[in-house]
């Protein structure tokens, strides 16, 4: 491929917008893009890395663009902890707003769906369409609750494995994703090797520090407070909102950055001129938080929050496949690499990235690597950014010529 995009000092832009942006601009869309579902392991079912076994297992999933005729045009985007199969485009007329990352996939944008056949599936463990724990257990026909067994991120990967495989495809073009979507970037170019041509993980690591797992057993203990999560049987009863609320106040927490925080809110005071001297939110951060955890509480399942957030906690690289030494780990892998990290990303900070890229290297991978100044945090990954658009593009186009796939001029 030649010389990386990047060599030397960081790369540098800044940030025009936030995520508390409601309405962003996103150019062309795909239009309107369909829910579908993969169903696989009636009769044999996955064997989870816990030893488990789930089955039947069901997948949501997305599509955008062409599979051309060789099925060597497909790029698969994996979604973070709370996202889903959604990934661009309007679902009907009415909707709102389009898919997470719309920004990024569609007609002339870095995911061009006029060159790439784009998949996007909802992990196991998820609810928003894919098996998990609010899934009826066939054995049962009642919702798995916390009988649902502990997956992984190989286990999710793997399952999406099965969804590749349906469509014929052989190796995948790319795998891109932040977040926990950058580990199942990780792990997909680890795991299948010879499946990936690239991998685009973007504000991730190759495993949790202390700090991340403990705002997750934080966010978790919220939720198994919550006397309405009855052990994780609530269906029927009622669901733990107050817990589920909480929690994800302490994730967004972690999303976001001391200069986002600043710019937005510092202590201004929200609807009064005077402190209450009471306990209600006099802070206009402290309403926000509330409204993203009740917002949250409409569209989220509290086990899946609990069985992802573990997933993702467990997620450990070099453990897995380098017996504690991720050079060990990364020398099973032959893609090319785009690494790509955030200057203001407290959660998974720049020198987790700079780690994963050493121990590349050290491999005799073809890496670039870019540390973008952004001001917004951990989540800047969805946000407009014209250097990680160009960086994306870029580097897909690379991909395609050294594949000699389409016309990439």
């Amino acid at each position: 491929m030649g010389a990386p995009l990047t060599a030397g000092p960081a790369c540098l832009i800044f940030s025009a917008m936030s995520e508390y942006i409601d309405q962003i601009e996103t150019g062309e869309s795909v239009g309107l893009v369909e829910k579908k579902f993969f169903t696989f392991g009636a009769d044999e079912p996955l064997v989870l890395e816990s030893g488990r076994r789930l089955g039947p297992v069901t997948l949501a999933y997305e599509t955008c663009g062409t599979l051309n005729a060789d099925r060597t045009n497909a790029i698969l985007v994996c979604h973070a902890l709370t996202g889903d199969s959604h990934v661009a485009g309007f679902y009907d007329g009415n909707d709102p707003k389009p898919g997470w990352w719309d920004l990024m996939v569609g007609p002339g944008k870095p995911i061009d769906t006029d060159k790439y056949f784009v998949i996007c599936s909802n992990v196991i463990g998820g609810c928003m369409g894919s098996t998990g724990p609010s899934s009826e257990n066939p054995e049962t026909g009642r919702p798995y609750g916390a009988s649902f067994p502990v997956v992984t991120i190989g286990d999710m990967v793997r399952a999406q494995r099965r969804l590749v495989d349906s469509f014929g495809i052989d190796t995948l073009l790319a795998v891109v994703g932040g977040s926990v979507g950058g580990m199942q970037v990780l792990e997909w170019s680890v795991r299948y090797p010879h499946r990936v041509h690239a991998a685009i993980p973007l504000a991730t690591t190759t495993k949790h520090s202390a700090q991340a797992i403990a705002f997750n057993e934080v966010a978790r203990q919220a939720i198994m407070a919550d006397p309405k999560w009855n052990r994780g049987d609530y269906y029927e009863s009622g669901r733990p909102e107050h817990g589920l609320a909480v929690a994800r106040m302490v994730g967004h927490i972690t999303y976001l950055s001391d200069e986002s925080m600043r710019h937005k809110f510092d202590r201004r005071l929200q609807d009064r001129v005077e402190l209450s001297f009471d306990f209600e939110a006099d802070f206009q951060v402290e309403s926000y938080l509330r409204y993203q955890g009740n917002k949250f509480v409409d569209r989220f399942d509290a086990n899946s929050f609990l069985y992802l957030t573990k997933a993702a906690d467990y997620f450990n690289l070099e453990n897995h496949y380098g017996d504690g030494s991720l050079v060990a780990a990364f020398s099973r892998a032959s893609c090319r690499y785009l690494v790509v990290s955030f200057t203001s990303d407290w959660l998974y900070p720049t020198y987790q990235s700079k780690t994963m890229v050493k121990a590349m290297k050290k491999n005799s991978l073809d890496v670039s690597f870019c540390e973008i100044e952004a001001p917004w945090g951990h989540d800047a990954f969805l946000l407009p950014n014209t250097r990680l658009s160009d960086l994306l593009s870029g580097f897909l186009n690379k991909i395609c010529l050294h594949c000699r796939i389409g016309d990439v001029a």
